[in-house]
């Protein structure tokens, strides 16, 4: 019998082997990315305290309205430059990029680039 690899648990693995390196601090906080089939988030993170200090995602309501027509990845870049400006809206101004075990590509790279793009240094 053949057995189907479970893609989603190599995502973790690789994740949590990133994140041995990756720590988010107050100076310098870490840009989370998650992935799902519709929706795209992501969330900037201070791993000292163990607390969220801004995020943005698909379901966002200052987002929902203008992400209705567009592909997954104009919403993924839409996303990117909202945490973008709250981070810029704290203080934050340079992170730490955490991918989440995906491969940096697609929708992954439009929200790094959105960051970018909103004043995020990375």
């Amino acid at each position: 019998m053949i057995n189907k690899t479970n893609k989603n648990a190599q995502r973790r693995r690789r994740h949590l082997r990133v994140r041995k390196n990756i720590f988010g601090t107050k100076a310098c906080p870490r840009l989370n990315i998650y992935r799902s089939t519709s929706h795209i988030y992501a969330q900037v993170i201070n791993d000292e305290n163990g607390t969220t200090l801004c995020s943005a995602s698909t379901l966002s309501k200052e987002l929902a309205e203008t992400l209705k027509n567009k592909t997954k990845s104009e919403q993924a870049f839409a996303v990117g430059e909202l945490v973008g400006k709250l981070a810029i809206k704290k203080g934050i101004k340079e992170v730490v990029f955490d991918r989440g075990g995906y491969l940096y590509t697609g929708r992954v790279m439009q929200v790094a680039e959105g960051a970018r793009k909103a004043g995020l240094e990375f």
